[in-house]
């Protein structure tokens, strides 16, 4: 046997895979450095979070740690930075919020430490203003006090308008962190109707946004955006956010979703998180936000692009052809259009996961390597897998009685003449269940061969 080419890493990444499958979760933990691996593990081993909770919510964090420091460069003009809209799916008490605490706490003491800091130049610019440009001057202090920002990386429920001030005086970028996601979307149309869903969609793919304030003389212009998106959502009303233009326009298509296959409610255990590991991650996140970054004459930051090496783009472009090809075989728009955020993902990914590697010390980040291309590929078959099963999940939601019906009582496997039957004995006339059967295709069903179909997570 020629052991030559056998990739003694990608060995240790499926081991891990396997170990994390056995554990209860499909989340390739192994996309990660050795270091943030066992933070995944001691964290899930102490507190019973599912791992695939700790690891999106980690994973998100590094992004943000990132913001638009760096960016990942394809092509001549095709650059991507690492924004992700993230929503953790599961029912109550299914443990989404608290991995999402331990992940986000290092932004939270930044920013608490900055309000700290704010606080008190605040008042003194209160004191300075208060005093005339004589007495300022008198004072040895400016004649124009400038008044102090906020630097922070988290915020919560927020306007756009009120999002574009933070944003213009946190350009690195920002996280809207939501307990609960439902919160962000149901609230697009409160103000203007379809204004603020076109600005998250216009932030996914960081087009420049300008904000026209009332009252104004000026605009506020912020040429890249950085935002990303992370909460939870119950698995109940995911349906509330397929309503309206959101599952035509795209916009679902650009959120990962994170469902665990949960069967029990977790037990407490005795187990106490060893001291170090908060420590480490806080580290990890911390020389992320000390990187230091050029700023140009205009106060904007110039990020560093990091292009792929020749055999990591030659492996990327092996991928996307792959997907293509199974993009060409789908009938469902639906699917494809999935598919086609994904194609965008997995350039975020591979940025995401080349910083998290020299974060770890385990790679520089000159460029992107083969290894994390590889990584950020079986990163994107998970959240495949994840986005096709709300799919199937809102498409049951859709349906009608007779359908749900139906749909319940066909086998795992099945042939057109079964279901037909099973169709007509239930009032649904068989050309009208070929047309539900063909609609479905890719959500509800898969079609293995001629006249023969299979149940999509039966």
């Amino acid at each position: 046997m020629d052991t030559s080419s056998i990739n003694p890493a990608s060995i240790i990444d499926e081991a891990v895979d396997l170990s994390m499958r056995l554990a209860g979760t499909d989340f390739p933990v192994s996309i990660f450095p050795t270091k943030i691996q066992r933070i995944i593990s001691e964290v899930h081993e102490c507190h019973n979070y599912p791992t695939d909770y700790i690891a999106s919510a980690i994973l998100t964090a590094i992004a943000v740690g990132i913001g638009n420091t760096h960016l990942a460069q394809i092509k001549q003009g095709w650059i991507e930075s690492p924004i992700l809209y993230m929503a953790l799916i599961g029912r109550p008490g299914a443990n989404k919020s608290h991995p999402l605490s331990f992940a986000m706490k290092p932004f939270l003491d930044y920013d608490y430490q900055q309000n700290q800091v704010f606080e008190k130049a605040l008042a003194k610019y209160d004191e300075l203003m208060s005093m005339s440009r004589k007495e300022r001057t008198e004072s040895g202090e400016e004649q124009f006090p400038q008044e102090p920002v906020r630097k922070r990386f988290l915020i919560s429920d927020v306007t756009p308008e009120g999002l574009s001030l933070i944003h213009a005086q946190n350009k690195r970028g920002l996280c809207l962190w939501a307990d609960e996601l439902s919160a962000w979307f149901k609230n697009f149309n409160r103000y203007n109707n379809g204004s603020e869903e076109q600005f998250w969609l216009s932030v996914f793919s960081a087009k420049t946004t300008i904000s026209d304030r009332k009252n104004a003389k000026s605009s506020i212009f912020i040429k890249r955006p950085y935002i990303s998106v992370i909460g939870t959502i119950q698995k109940k009303i995911l349906s509330e956010l397929a309503k309206g233009e959101r599952s035509s326009n795209g916009f679902i298509d650009r959120i990962l979703f994170v469902m665990p296959n949960l069967q029990q409610k977790a037990r407490w255990n005795d187990k106490e998180l060893p001291e170090n590991i908060e420590q480490e991650w806080n580290a990890i996140i911390d020389k992320l936000i000390q990187q230091e970054y050029v700023l140009n004459e205009f106060g904007e930051i110039e990020p560093q692009i990091l292009l792929f090496t020749e055999d990591a783009k030659k492996r990327l472009y092996e991928w996307q052809h792959h997907f293509s090809e199974l993009c060409d075989r789908e009938t469902n728009d639906t699917i494809v259009s999935i598919y086609c955020k994904l194609e965008i993902y997995i350039i975020r990914f591979c940025l995401i996961i080349q910083l998290a590697r020299w974060t770890c010390g385990e790679c520089d980040k000159a460029c992107i390597d083969l290894l994390t291309v590889e990584r950020a590929i079986k990163l994107t078959e998970y959240f495949k897998e994840s986005a096709l099963s709300v799919q199937n999940i809102l498409n049951e939601n859709a349906l009608n009685s007779q359908q749900q019906v139906i749909v319940n009582l066909l086998p795992p496997s099945f042939t057109t003449a079964q279901a037909i039957q099973i169709a007509e004995q239930n009032g649904m006339k068989e050309r009208t269940f070929q047309r539900f059967l063909n609609d479905n295709i890719g959500t509800l069903f898969r079609k293995e061969k001629h006249g023969e179909y299979s149940k999509i997570n039966p």
